[in-house]
């Protein structure tokens, strides 16, 4: 049998990598909680251009696209949010 490499099967198979990708930093952070040598402003830009790909995929109907970046973004803002609670919870003053 034939691998049939239609053009939602490739951008099904992308998808699935570059989001797996995030899955071991998540995990990281989870367990370790340390967030030191995250840019924060990456994460936040990074999350900002996660929506907007979803967002575009999502007015273009491209599945693979919006579910790609929905999960990615799930990902993406998780690590996000534990890395500001961090930051605020060594704020002085607090």
């Amino acid at each position: 049998m034939a691998l049939l490499l239609t053009p939602d099967t490739v951008g099904y198979l992308a998808a699935a990598l570059t989001t797996a990708s995030f899955v071991p930093q998540v995990w990281h952070s989870l367990r370790s909680r340390n967030f030191a040598g995250l840019s924060l402003r990456m994460y936040t830009m990074f999350c900002t251009g996660v929506a907007l790909w979803l967002v575009y995929g999502w007015m273009l109907g491209q599945w693979p696209i919006v579910i790609a970046n929905g999960v990615t973004l799930a990902l993406a803002g998780t690590i996000l949010a534990m890395a500001l609670r961090a930051r605020a919870a060594r704020a002085p003053g607090t």
